[in-house]
């Protein structure tokens, strides 16, 4: 007997193409303070009366798409589904009941929540690109193909609900004033019926072309993105602990964003690009060689290696660097595991690894690796690099919003800062603050010496501390908050009253961990300080807590500090 295999379905996969961008509905005010259960019930109210347009809307589009399809197990599969929507609309009356809601004045939808039922509306008309006309739609074929993309309307909408209701299950207390809500949606029972949804929505595709099921796939993100808006836009009359910048004025103020580069913000260690350039050009300079052989060495190439010694070179230098670090890292772990958060242990124990950074730093200068790098092609490397999705817009965005008083610095240890200043660049930010180290140049060549200014945790954190000293705080409150990902981060990410983790390393983590350091995503956080806000406070931050704030990607922290 063959084993059983599972094929994901089209809907399923459309999801998991998009499902990343879900995570910022959490970065709401609406969905912080319902699961904080502090929201107001006004505006839950405001919530159901949108909601009642969603499902007298997909009940519509469910009459449309059974008129569509050409298959008898279809249509009854949606004459089903367009019954569940009936009895949800009449589930939210004991919603309204509950908790004694008057939703006789909240008739009219609000902006989002028109755009996405017209959009819905639209579609289950057959008013999609390349589709004929409701009164055009001669063969059953192209009839059936309406029913998909309007299934592709609707299915994200559900996908979504019950992401949320997951997300939420963890702040579902017996006496959470919004259980029965999260239970909803957290349920098996609504599960089934989205799971129902796209295996409908998987059977209509079946006999679509690859051109048709780009189609779907467009109209499902488009749904998704609308539905996002749609909770982005719900209104909150309340002190909300997001987005950060609404709790700003600029003229009592001041936010200091610090943020780490290799790794924090690059898909590849910036040595790695460096150590590459070196090996690629070497060839450059070799063919080069016979023109200018007569010439002293300043005034033409500084003499280099070849391509092969450059690349064997590189990767010694790179299993030795490994092989060293992990060392130190275990080092660092035989001492006795803090019971409480140990700062002063914590900087002793980086101390050491500082004078590895040093050493090895040291090491790379001596085998002449970095010889002769021309200015230019630096640039360009750094124009081209490749930094983590939503990264370049957050730094656009806070540094180009004119509402913030706020100073932005990138602390590296890379060792070329005209590396990170070219990618800024050609991000249109030409003015970043970047405290890095420097190449020492001749003619635009690199002399393979380094101007050693941030090499090791110590240093960075010197630099925070410097750069915070000049800060004039006698007018305004200071907020800091530093981004990074590894070991080396780790004595900034703890001084700055919010320290954000985002991919962190492995031995991050660990040496963290040892000594006393907790990690707590970030969305969990929010909640908790949500939950215990008292209006007309203010939302406190304090740096040496002991605790870091997780999150998986920049969209995170964009929505955590500038909002959605």
């Amino acid at each position: 007997m063959a084993a059983a295999t599972t094929e994901e379905g089209t809907a399923k996969k459309f999801w998991d193409t998009f499902s990343k961008e879900s995570i910022l509905t959490l970065y709401t005010p609406f969905v912080v303070s319902l699961a904080s259960g502090n929201l107001k019930v006004d505006a839950f109210g405001h919530y159901l009366a949108q909601d009642v347009q969603f499902y007298e809307c997909f009940a519509q589009a469910y009459e449309l798409a059974e008129d569509c399809a050409d298959d008898d197990d279809a249509k009854v599969s949606i004459v089903g589904l367009r019954k569940r929507v009936l009895k949800e609309l009449k589930h939210h009356n004991s919603f309204v009941q509950e908790w004694g809601l008057d939703l006789s004045k909240e008739t009219t939808p609000n902006p989002a929540t028109t755009k996405y039922t017209n959009f819905v509306l639209a579609t289950a008309s057959g008013k999609v690109e390349g589709v004929k006309g409701p009164g055009e739609l001669a063969t059953p074929f192209e009839k059936t193909k309406v029913a998909a993309y309007t299934l592709s309307a609707i299915a994200p909408s559900m996908r979504l609900n019950v992401f949320l209701g997951k997300e939420l299950m963890d702040f579902n207390g017996d006496q959470h004033p919004y259980k029965k809500w999260i239970d909803k949606y957290s349920s098996e029972a609504y599960q089934a019926a989205m799971l129902l949804t796209e295996d409908v929505l998987d059977k209509l595709s079946v006999s679509l072309t690859g051109e048709e099921l780009d189609t779907m796939q467009k109209l499902y993100h488009q749904a998704l993105k609308l539905e996002m808006e749609f909770f982005r836009s719900l209104p909150v009359d309340q002190q909300t602990v997001l987005p950060l910048s609404k709790q700003h004025i600029s003229t009592e103020h001041r936010l200091t964003i610090f943020s780490d580069f290799d790794l924090t913000c690059t898909v590849v260690d910036s040595s790695a690009i460096l150590a590459e350039i070196a090996i690629v050009t070497a060839r450059k300079s070799v063919q080069s060689q016979p023109e200018s052989q007569n010439q002293p060495e300043s005034q033409s190439q500084i003499a280099r290696m070849s391509s092969a010694d450059l690349r064997s070179t590189c990767e010694v230098l790179e299993r030795e660097y490994t092989e060293e670090y992990e060392r130190c890292i275990e080092n660092m772990l035989t001492n006795q595991k803090a019971e409480e958060f140990d700062y002063e242990g914590l900087k002793t124990a980086l101390e050491q690894l500082s004078e590895f950074e040093r050493r090895a730093n040291t090491k790379v200068i001596e085998s002449n690796v970095l010889k002769g790098l021309n200015l230019e092609d630096i640039k360009r490397a750094g124009e081209r690099l490749i930094l983590h999705d939503g990264c370049m817009r957050f730094f656009q965005s806070i540094t180009n919003n004119q509402h913030l008083n706020v100073n932005v610095h990138v602390l590296s240890y890379c060792w070329c800062a005209d590396l990170i200043r070219s990618s800024f660049s050609s991000g249109g930010i030409p003015t970043m603050n970047v405290h890095a180290n420097e190449f020492l140049y001749e003619n635009s060549l690199s002399t393979g010496e380094i101007i050693k200014t941030i090499e090791t945790p110590i240093d960075k954190l010197q630099a925070f501390t410097n750069i915070l000293k000049n800060i004039d705080e006698s007018d305004k409150t200071n907020l800091t908050i530093y981004i990074g990902d590894s070991v080396g981060d780790l004595l900034c990410l703890l001084e700055a009253d919010i320290g954000i983790v985002i991919a962190s390393s492995s031995s991050l983590q660990k040496i963290a961990t040892h000594f006393g350091v907790s990690f707590v995503p970030l969305f969990s956080a929010l909640i908790k300080k949500q939950k215990e806000h008292v209006e007309g406070s203010a939302f406190g931050w304090k740096g040496l807590s002991g605790i870091l704030y997780t999150v998986s990607s920049w969209a995170e922290v964009h929505s955590f500090i500038i909002g959605s």
